[in-house]
């Protein structure tokens, strides 16, 4: 799974209300939010899913409102957070559970142990990939039609959208030869070039859908998680300093990627937030 320290979970959070800050009347900028991404901002997407990547029990929830959801945290995700700063009332309903007008403040596609590639994660069982979170959000785009007819691409062009996911690609594949041979087919800079490739299509693919707003969270710190310091060799750091560069890596091709997207796609205000 996924893991960032709380500090750099708060830096991300003020950047991005600083950039999308309230309206004068203290209501939210934006009328709805979308959120793609692994287990730092799922909310329940895993619970009916055939996998050992749920966490709709006890200890996880105890200190949330609606107890365990199916958020990765005993508490509040990023997401949440930051909904919440935004002017959002309401959590975020994840997908299962967005019902009727719901879906018109935003709808949480976020998957535990998912990434940017399809088979990412797929060693614990079935999960939500972020082209088929982005498959969903079709599905959403259609009821929203249904509901706002003629003038729902004006109103998903005002929509902020939150794509917070990679660091599965690395701790749930790349460096899990046992189960993936990605480290056996690409180098380090040759596998971040395939992830931003990747990345970008789907990015791209959002705007076609209406994305205008997006706030891209870079890859955290991987080689300072408990599992990569428990399992790879530190030589006497805090961290496993080549799982971080290979993180830097893709982290410095996402800020290009996203300096062309927005050069040639029309209207597209993207941001990368979370520097390593």
């Amino acid at each position: 799974m996924a893991c960032v320290t709380k500090f750099h979970l708060l830096a991300l959070i003020l950047l991005i209300v600083l950039e999308w800050r309230h309206g004068v009347d203290g209501k939210s900028e934006v009328p709805c939010f979308f959120i793609f991404g692994d287990s730092l901002v799922d909310s329940g997407n895993n619970n009916n899913l055939e996998n050992k990547g749920k966490v709709n029990y006890l200890p996880y929830g105890m200190d949330f409102p609606d107890g365990p959801t199916g958020r990765f945290t005993n508490g509040r995700t990023m997401a949440d957070v930051l909904g919440e700063l935004l002017g959002f009332k309401n959590f975020i309903k994840s997908f299962p559970t967005a019902k009727g007008s719901q879906i018109l403040e935003g709808v949480n596609y976020g998957s535990g142990y998912a990434g940017i590639r399809d088979e990412t994660g797929t060693h614990v069982g079935a999960l939500v990939s972020l082209s088929k979170q982005i498959q969903h959000h079709r599905v959403t785009i259609s009821r929203i039609h249904r509901i706002l007819g003629k003038n729902d691409s004006n109103y998903l062009n005002q929509c902020l959208y939150l794509s917070m996911i990679g660091n599965n690609d690395y701790i749930s594949n790349y460096y899990l030869p046992n189960y993936y041979n990605t480290s056996r087919q690409y180098t380090v800079k040759q596998y971040a070039n395939v992830l931003a490739e990747e990345y970008a299509r789907n990015l791209k693919t959002l705007h076609d859908l209406g994305a205008r707003k997006l706030a891209v969270i870079g890859v955290s710190p991987i080689g300072c998680t408990p599992n990569a310091t428990a399992f790879y060799d530190t030589n006497g750091s805090l961290c496993v300093k080549p799982m971080n560069e290979a993180a830097i890596l893709l982290n410095d091709l996402l800020k290009l990627l996203v300096q062309d997207l927005n050069k040639k796609l029309i209207g597209a205000n993207f941001y990368v937030f979370g520097d390593l």
